[in-house]
């Protein structure tokens, strides 16, 4: 994760930086669905909301910030946000003590050089394919250099190849050791094809989406001799095409584009000019330089001892990422954000005759998947007047009578219901193509069926609810916070907390229900259940809608 280009006196040979920035794939691949044992009323989070909303704004991003497994890991939402809103406070590193830190790492703290390439050409990989899909970006470049720069394209070529993309490298000045050997045999061993420099196309352009500049580390010194001096500038030329074109080729540089000074950047203001960089351990003072939308830190293996002596200021990762986005947010046109789904096709005779049925079957899914919060959905609702809302809530219990969930009887959703007792619900999993549309009747739940899942919920979250008069105008955050610590002490002696009389659940009684499956080019697949009266007795029918 972070460059190993650094001359070890106590190695008899030098050893090149390595650099590390992964981030958290979204690929969800579901095999043997096993059901873990979770009831719906278990999963809870006491961020939910916050966390489906940062997960949305997260994919239009491209930001390394999925929760992945840390499922109500409140401070690592928490702490992503604070990096979305205070992108600026981070170390950048001078050449100096890039390589002490490396003598450190490679001393002390026994990391050996293949695992730190292995965890660089990894991250390098994952950073990838967080922002450029492979069914858009699938023919990858990776020019690799002779030290362990080029070791981590190498070992970059292979988890991509593993990840569906199509790579090719190009390995001129290939380095004798075994380590080097061995990265060699594993991709040869995958059918991915070596290109000499003198068997690349002259224009680039044509024949790749992505190109690793996996060239010179932090450590390079003077100027690049042949050939990559002429590769060095193949890339630089990329940027002075016919802008006519639809789409050029994206540069990928891991930790220091190839050609730049360490600490002063393009000096020449001629160098290569990539779309994306992955610093490692911490950026270069050349990164202050670097003026593309993509720009990630990897290296979270850096210990304590490490960034307190050297005083680094870096990000916090998110749930289990490898990477962080620094800098700013990229400017991203909004009407160019889209997604070509690729999913398995979704047919008439997969349903089950009943649409809880089908819809228990998806949620397993979702569970197996690993995706955050799955029962997670949107709470659409509207007045006497028509006026619509919606917000999210948590799904708390779904049988044949329909789908649960608890709330605030007094709040804008409770009023709304008293109004207009019909509504809709909306599922959405990402990571799966899939959404699930709802709408019906809804109706309270017994009182019983309240009190048993109140009494089942955290001390904590019983108290909030008696606190939050949800939905009415508070004169500010602190207010809540004393009614809470008076609460918590009045029953400190665990006396059992009486659930409020405007606390309880609703349930939604479905008369239609929808499963959305993403397609290629929009064709998505859409099978609706609707109730209909049928030889006098109510039943489902399912039509396919058009997308």
């Amino acid at each position: 994760m972070l460059g190993l280009r650094t001359k070890r006196k106590a190695m008899s040979c030098l050893l090149s930086r390595i650099f590390v920035s992964s981030s958290y794939t979204s690929h969800h691949q579901i095999s043997t669905p096993v059901f873990p044992s979770k009831s719906l009323s278990s999963i809870r989070n006491p961020i939910s909301f916050t966390a489906v909303a940062l997960s949305s704004y997260s994919k239009a991003r491209g930001i390394c910030s999925r929760v992945g497994n840390s499922m109500g890991d409140k401070d690592n939402v928490i702490s992503t946000i604070e990096t979305l809103q205070n992108p600026e406070p981070v170390t950048y590193l001078s050449q100096r003590d890039a390589a002490e830190i490396d003598e450190i790492l490679m001393g002390p703290l026994g990391f050996s050089v293949d695992q730190l390439m292995e965890l660089a050409g990894l991250s390098v990989a994952t950073s990838i394919a967080e922002v450029y899909k492979p069914s858009e970006y699938k023919r990858v470049l990776a020019i690799c250099g002779p030290g362990n720069n080029g070791g981590d394209g190498l070992v970059a070529a292979r988890h991509l190849h593993h990840f569906g993309y199509a790579p090719v490298v190009c390995y001129p000045k290939r380095t004798p050791k075994t380590l080097y050997s061995g990265l060699v045999t594993q991709l040869e061993s995958l059918a991915i094809p070596f290109l000499s420099v003198e068997d690349l196309p002259v224009d680039l352009s044509n024949d790749f989406d992505i190109i690793i500049d996996a060239m010179f580390g932090f450590s390079f010194h003077g100027a690049p001799r042949p050939p990559f001096d002429d590769l060095i500038h193949k890339l630089v030329c990329l940027h002075s095409h016919d802008q006519t074109r639809q789409r050029l080729p994206v540069i990928v540089s891991v930790d220091i584009p190839s050609g730049w000074h360490v600490e002063e950047g393009d000096t020449g203001g001629e160098g290569i000019k990539p779309d994306m960089l992955v610093s490692l351990t911490a950026p270069k003072l050349c990164a202050k330089k670097f003026s593309g939308p993509h720009h990630f830190l990897g290296g979270r293996f850096v210990p304590p001892t490490i960034a307190e002596k050297y005083q680094l200021q870096l990000p916090p990762y998110p749930g289990t990422s490898m990477c962080v986005r620094i800098g700013k947010p990229p400017k991203v046109d909004i009407s160019a954000l889209r997604e070509n789904y690729v999913s398995p096709a979704f047919l008439e005779d997969q349903l089950e005759a009943d649409p809880i049925d089908q819809f228990r079957k998806w949620f397993d899914d979702a569970l197996v998947a690993g995706l955050y919060e799955p029962n997670a959905m949107a709470l659409s609702t509207s007045n006497k007047n028509g006026k619509p809302s919606s917000r999210m809530v948590l799904l708390k219990g779904v049988d044949k009578e329909g789908f649960v969930w608890y709330t605030n009887y007094e709040s804008q959703k409770g009023h709304d219901l008293s109004d207009n007792p019909r509504a809709s619900l909306l599922f959405y999993w990402d990571g799966l193509n899939r959404q699930v549309r709802v709408e019906g009747h809804v109706q309270k739940v017994p009182e019983e069926e309240s009190e048993n899942y109140f009494h089942s919920r955290p001390r904590g979250s019983q108290i909030g609810a008696i606190v939050s008069k949800q939905s009415s105008i508070v004169p500010g955050r602190e207010v809540l916070y004393q009614e809470y610590e008076d609460l918590k002490n009045r029953f400190s002696d665990g006396t059992i907390i009486p659930k409020p009389k405007h606390w309880g659940g609703y349930r939604l009684k479905p008369e239609l229900v929808e499963f959305w499956q993403g397609q290629p080019s929009r064709l998505h697949d859409r099978l609706q259940y609707s109730l209909r009266e049928i030889d006098g007795r109510w039943a489902w029918k399912v039509d396919r809608l058009a997308p």
